[in-house]
């Protein structure tokens, strides 16, 4: 067996990128093979690393949205300066928007040994560690040259004092410094002009309502590229396969608020606006409202929405809907910990109270509803399904304090159909509960189903199967909405030709006859998600503190509400999970979620039952579920171990 005693491996993710799932698992694979790693999470500069870099053995660096050749444009110098040139360095993730030759061929020039455009087993990583480190010389090998990993700072989670919440001025003082943020800004200004475009196109909470008395499921694909004549073109295409509902699927750079790296890029690459393909999404704040509503002027009876992440979220709110669209996605919960290091809910709670009172606002002087979906897909990789449903019916009270008056609560599918099924009808009973009792009936309560988030497999018969299995569980959960996957997913982005494949196999499954029947298990899961979501959001609601928004920050900084896989340093970071001998999600440990006794008994024998099958580690467990789908070890889908 190798000896990698006394190796130190840097890891870390960098640029806005925030996947982190795959990262800690990897770091996990890392440390059980022997290494010593020095784990800095997601979102660090090209400077952060290399300036952690003495006495690392080798440097391994996370990409996921493609802009990895911008972010270590000067990684190069960067190395020099810091005398990081002797350690191994590798990229990984999705660090390329293409496969071209010269696209890789640019990421090795940076100071890559090796560079992997895709999933890559965390074993096959170890193996080409052992062999660069080995082709090394004897003196560079020997442990303890500089400072060990140990010496260095670390973060740590729940040891800061907690940040004090941001204090937001008044909303009309507010809304003219938002709009100041970037140049387009001014043109949303007026409200009533806003209003009337919004109103000139379909809403989608109105769709959303006649699909529930209709029983029928929404197919929403996602979707976004640069420029404004492709961005129409692909929603032309997606249209007439027959999607649902259509979506702006925003950059990486904007989701940062970066605009003026967005103009920069654009203009070192001298494209023009309506015609650039180097960005992972469309920049909505970049290209205004003009194009934003000549892009959905074309599309007047399907309804849009914006999909994205965006740290503050404020001005591409404004812009959003001054452009005719009518819903938007995120709040202070689920559009941070799973994608935020360094951000607190006491940060991102006011933030989101304005995009909520801007929401708020159309309907009450316009009669405009505007939907406000909740991404309850968290970290995607085996989120325990009341996580989900807790993150998301806090960010639905939060919305209706402010005014907004439809609401679609997210759940990402996790591969057992009964508690799959159970998620999606325990995340509308509880959510219609706790608005109803906090006077809020008034509030139109939706679900949406994700087909499968986590990395797919590369072998596309699998993941077609994956697809049309997923989407028939969708349609046995009564779902409002199915937010539509490849077959392409493990490999690149998706075309408008894969979304439109993609659409008519789910479309085939959703409306084709002979459908299974529901499982029998389905309601005692649905029961058991209901009897946890009560627990832990009564907990939550009952802390001491000053309003909602406090509350919710306090939860997570007292780790009530803990994210699994969560980069953030504000999530306590103490709750794990694994599938038990059914390939459901239950809690392997739960930290101070706030669980009934009985409930912890359930998940405790469950995952006791399943170490005993397989004879294995949690720890090897859990990175075999993680894995395992992307892997392809499954031979039908839902997962039917």
């Amino acid at each position: 067996m190798t000896d990698r005693s006394g190796r130190t491996i840097l890891l870390g993710g960098v640029g806005g990128d925030s996947h982190s799932v795959g990262l800690i698992i990897l770091r996990r694979a890392l440390e059980r093979a022997g290494f010593t790693v020095d784990f800095l999470s997601t979102q660090n500069s090209p400077d952060e690393l290399c300036e952690r870099v003495r006495g690392a053995d080798a440097v391994l660096v996370s990409n996921m949205d493609g802009h990895a050749a911008y972010y270590l444009r000067d990684l190069y110098a960067l190395r020099i300066l810091h005398g990081a040139e002797d350690a191994v360095w590798y990229l990984g993730g999705n660090p390329s928007l293409t496969d071209e030759a010269t696209a890789v061929d640019e990421l090795h020039a940076l100071g890559f040994q090796r560079v992997f455009l895709g999933y890559v087993d965390p074993a096959h990583v170890v193996a080409c560690l052992d062999e660069d480190l080995a082709a090394r010389n004897a003196d560079r090998d020997a442990p303890g040259s500089g400072r060990s990993a140990e010496d260095r700072p670390r973060a740590a989670r729940g040891t800061a004092a907690p940040p004090p919440a941001i204090e937001l001025a008044p909303f009309a003082e507010q809304r003219e410094e938002v709009l100041a943020q970037w140049h387009t800004g001014h043109q949303a200004l007026n409200l009533e002009d806003n209003a009337a475009a919004c109103a000139a196109r379909t809403g989608l909470a109105a769709v959303q309502d006649r699909a529930e008395q209709d029983g029928r499921v929404l197919i929403h694909p996602r979707t976004g590229v640069a420029g404004v004549h492709e961005q129409t073109e692909l929603f032309r295409v997606l249209h007439e396969a027959g999607a649902d509902v259509l979506s702006f699927q925003i950059d990486s750079l904007t989701r940062n608020n970066l605009h003026d790296q967005v103009e920069l890029l654009l203009k070192e690459s001298s494209a023009q606006l309506d015609s650039f393909h180097g960005l992972n999404g469309f920049p909505l704040v970049n290209h205004g409202i003009t194009a934003g509503r000549t892009i959905t002027a074309k599309f007047p009876d399907t309804p849009f929405q914006v999909r994205h992440s965006t740290r503050d979220p404020r001005l591409l709110a404004e812009i959003t809907y001054a452009s005719g669209v009518t819903a938007f996605e995120g709040g202070a919960l689920t559009y941070n910990l799973p994608y935020y290091r360094n951000y607190s809910p006491r940060h991102s709670v006011p933030r989101w109270k304005y995009v909520d009172r801007l929401t708020g606002l159309y309907h009450e002087r316009f009669g405009i509803t505007i939907d406000r979906e909740f991404f309850g897909v968290l970290t995607a990789a085996m989120v325990p399904a009341c996580v989900a449903v807790v993150a998301c019916v806090l960010e639905a009270l939060l919305a209706a304090e402010e005014g907004v008056k439809s609401v679609s609560l997210g759940y990402a599918e996790q591969g057992n159909r009964a508690q799959d099924i159970g998620a999606i009808r325990a995340l509308r009973r509880v959510g219609r509960h706790y608005l109803d009792r906090y006077g809020h009936d008034d509030v139109a309560v939706h679900t949406v189903f994700h087909q499968y988030m986590a990395a797919f497999p590369g072998d596309r018969k699998k993941s077609r199967s994956l697809l049309h299995g997923s989407a028939v569980t969708a349609r046995l959960s009564g779902a409002t909405r199915l937010m539509l996957k490849t077959a392409v997913e493990s490999s690149r982005i998706p075309s408008a030709a894969h979304n439109a494949e993609g659409l008519l196999l789910v479309k085939s499954a959703l409306e084709g006859p002979g459908a299974p029947p529901v499982p029998a298990e389905a309601d005692a899961e649905e029961d058991l998600i209901v009897r946890e979501s009560h627990a832990v959001l009564d907990a939550i609601l009952a802390l001491d503190a000053a309003g909602l928004g406090e509350r919710v920050a306090l939860a997570v900084e007292r780790g009530l509400l803990d994210v699994p896989f969560s980069p953030n340093l504000w999530n306590a970071g103490r709750a794990m999970s694994v599938r038990d001998c059914t390939g459901a999600v239950r809690f392997a440990e739960t930290g101070a979620i706030p669980l009934p006794d009985d409930v912890l008994r359930f998940h405790t024998q469950a995952v006791r039952d399943r170490q005993a099958r397989d004879r294995a580690d949690l720890e090897v467990l859990v990175e075999r579920d993680v894995l395992r789908t992307a892997r392809g070890e499954f031979d039908t889908w839902p997962l039917t171990d």
